[in-house]
């Protein structure tokens, strides 16, 4: 019985990686869908996807606690989608990510 239970609270920390995302959205007139993962304890990612006919310019901010504002710029051609990570050196308690996408020109 002591084995099991030493077997599954070894297990825990393997299995516990969810974090709470805040994602706040400024899209100005492009059709940009934008998806938070919970990859990893240290690692943020968005996916964004481009509906419209215009490729889009866009900044995405990652914060998490006490650590620096980590920004990745990313062009977004039309159709199509792109993945934007940030890996921190802390573990994440709650990931915050600002998105703001500009129709390029």
């Amino acid at each position: 019985m002591i084995r099991c239970c030493a077997v599954v609270l070894a297990l825990l920390p393997a299995v516990a990686v969810a974090y709470p995302i805040d994602v706040e959205k400024t899209l100005n007139d492009t059709d940009i869908l934008v998806t938070a993962h919970d990859t990893d304890y240290d690692l943020g990612a968005v996916t964004l996807q481009n509906y419209g006919t215009q490729a889009a310019q866009c900044n995405v901010r990652f914060r998490n606690g006490p650590e620096p504002v980590r920004t990745r710029k990313v062009t977004v051609a039309a159709g199509k989608s792109a993945n934007v990570s940030v890996n921190f050196k802390r573990s994440i308690i709650k990931l915050r990510v600002q998105v703001h996408c500009e129709p390029s020109e």
